[in-house]
């Protein structure tokens, strides 16, 4: 009689069981800081439960960040920020999942400080080690969930065009880990052409928030600058700098004031030629391919002009657009911990040896 039971007992205490491992969340801390940016971010069920960001001011007066004093800030900010993150969660330490953190790339020093950081904690709570890569990153910040019922994610395969200081990729996502860049810069990004540009006209660093609010009060027809000729889905930004910077030269001799007297309009049609460039090689990737589903990603897709264009281009040919919050389009831990969440289900873990890098494709 009483061997009658066992079986029943052990089927009921398998199934509690399972249902508990079931309902355990998968809580990632993501951390950020490949840059002048310390961030960390906590994404529980692909759900964001908080993003906290402190910023680096110290290199305004320097026209650029200057990496050994981002990697003194970055040891400052990252347990203030990794606190603050946990505790605008409602997240125990202990209930934390996974630690994820930026490898690469970015400025070695800045990232040491976020790698050493994460490993610390994770040998600490005994869990697993994520290490994400920062382009893959920017992408992968447009399935962030805002809440259970968020649906508003991309459909795989679809094009993503990153942008920003550093980078200018069109990239064909075919799945969560599966990316492949088909076109990108041969010399400068187009983040970089905005702050440059903008430096030459003396408006401060960075320059491309500035160069996109004088924008909106200027006429983006009133200057020609040149635009590449390049092959493929590649793009090419050095030619704009040059035409721009002896177009401003050429002007200058003529009317020493002429910057000042024409900022709004040469800030407008800088962006508008930027936007052109980024917006015509991403439709031939399109078109080519068949792909209608197409997003945006990096620093450069807070600029209002390149916004507008994708939704000009989404009424006319008839794309689905995936354009980021803002506040998931510059540097920031919840594209880090989103990646980490999709790593964390596959098994995609990291030995406690990895070392960050400065360079590394997607």
């Amino acid at each position: 009689m009483h061997s009658m039971w066992v079986k029943p007992l052990i089927t009921v205490f398998c199934i509690i069981f399972v249902s508990e491992f079931d309902m355990e969340k998968v809580t990632i801390l993501g951390i950020e800081s490949s840059c002048d940016d310390t961030s960390a971010a906590v994404i529980q069920d692909g759900v964001i439960r908080s993003n906290v960001i402190a910023g680096q001011a110290v290199h305004e007066r320097y026209g650029g960040v200057v990496p050994e004093l981002a990697s003194r800030a970055h040891q400052q900010n990252i347990i203030p920020v990794v606190h603050d993150a946990l505790k605008q969660a409602g997240i125990a330490k202990e209930e934390v999942s996974a630690v994820a953190f930026t490898r690469g790339p970015g400025l070695l020093g800045s990232l040491l400080v976020g790698t050493s950081f994460a490993k610390g904690l994770s040998s600490a709570l005994d869990i697993p080690l994520i290490e994400i890569n920062h382009l893959q990153a920017h992408v992968l910040a447009h399935f962030i969930k805002e809440d259970e019922n968020d649906r508003d994610q991309p459909d795989f395969p679809f094009l993503c065009l990153l942008v920003s200081g550093g980078n200018s990729q069109i990239i064909l996502v075919k799945s969560y880990s599966d990316m492949e860049i088909i076109g990108q810069t041969i010399d400068d990004a187009a983040g970089e052409a905005f702050d440059k540009c903008a430096k030459v006209m003396g408006l401060g660093y960075p320059g491309g928030p500035v160069v996109d609010r004088l924008a909106k009060q200027g006429d983006p027809d009133r200057f020609t600058f040149s635009k590449p000729r390049i092959d493929g889905y590649d793009y090419s930004f050095s030619g704009l700098k040059t035409s721009f910077l002896y177009f401003l030269r050429d002007e200058l001799k003529v009317d020493p004031d002429f910057i000042e007297k024409n900022k709004e309009d040469l800030c407008a049609s800088l962006q508008k030629t930027i936007v052109d460039i980024l917006m015509d090689k991403l439709y031939r990737a399109s078109n080519d391919l068949g792909i209608k589903e197409v997003a945006v990603a990096g620093g450069v897709s807070a600029n209002s002009g390149l916004r507008s264009a994708f939704e000009e281009y989404s009424l006319e040919y008839g794309w689905k657009i995936h354009i980021p919050k803002f506040a998931y389009t510059t540097d920031n831990a919840a594209m880090v911990a989103i990646t980490g969440y999709y790593k964390y289900l596959d098994g995609e873990f990291s030995q406690p040896d990895v070392v960050p890098y400065a360079r590394v494709s997607i």
